[in-house]
């Protein structure tokens, strides 16, 4: 059996941005594809893991970016899992271009699930054999993300969770986050930001029809920080973006 799994795509018209560039969520989107593609090829579809009344919640993603993607761009996206740490699960990625040079890595972090009791399983509750490569890496392991207590947020805008972001489980997909940090950016920040990575923590899912409160900071040594929060306060996500030296500062 193959260790790693690659798809390959096209970056269509409609998944690139007024800069004819990928959007962070499409990238995101392409991750979780193949993530999921991997795990069915292992016997784990969809319906058998709600037979089994599992899931996977990603809890924290890092990517890193050489450049991103251009419309009708073909790419390849390469996944592997590196076997869990502790209770979680620790799968990377990485993305090249035709010519096979890295376009960006990333490092994800995921816990197995009890989909009816929300609770956390072990490793061991996966019955399914998985193919381990700890050998090659696309880096560290992400850490949660902590916006230090001297970083100002400010609100940038409030949504509602709706029909165009929630995915088969009723909630807000994981890739739909970027495009609420990308969202709170600023037309001039949008011209001339160079994303060279971005980090992301997932605290709380987002329902169908629940309010939130985006808040970012302003770009402070090339990094902007983003907080989802509910209106009673809860912390639905926090995310940091880290731009290169041609991003505007305000």
């Amino acid at each position: 059996m193959e260790i790693k799994w690659t798809e390959n795509y096209l970056i269509h018209s409609n998944d690139i941005d007024y800069k004819s560039e990928a959007r962070l969520s499409v990238l995101l989107a392409l991750m979780q594809r193949t993530a999921d593609a991997d795990l069915e090829r292992l016997g784990a579809t969809r319906d058998q893991m709600i037979a089994l009344n599992m899931g996977w919640m990603l809890i924290t993603m890092e990517i890193r970016f050489k450049r991103i993607p251009k419309a009708l761009e073909n790419i390849s996206m390469t996944t592997w899992n590196k076997g869990p740490k502790g209770a979680l699960w620790q799968r990377d990625f990485r993305m090249t271009d035709k010519r096979g040079e890295i376009v960006a890595e990333a490092c994800s972090i995921w816990a197995l699930v009890d989909i009816q009791k929300r609770k956390v399983l072990r490793p061991s509750a996966f019955t399914f054999e998985v193919p381990i490569k700890a050998d090659d890496s696309a880096g560290e392991a992400p850490d949660k993300i902590r916006i230090p207590e001297d970083v100002q947020l400010h609100p940038a805008y409030h949504t509602v969770v709706r029909y165009s972001g929630i995915d088969a489980n009723g909630h807000l997909n994981n890739s739909r986050y970027a495009d609420l940090c990308m969202d709170a950016l600023l037309r001039d920040e949008l011209d001339e930001l160079q994303i060279e990575s971005f980090k992301i923590t997932y605290q709380h899912e987002a329902l169908a029809g629940q309010e939130m409160e985006i808040y970012r900071s302003d770009i402070r040594d090339g990094m902007i920080y983003f907080k989802g929060q509910a209106p009673d306060g809860g912390v639905y996500f926090e995310a940091s973006l880290v731009t290169g030296e041609a991003a505007v500062q305000v």
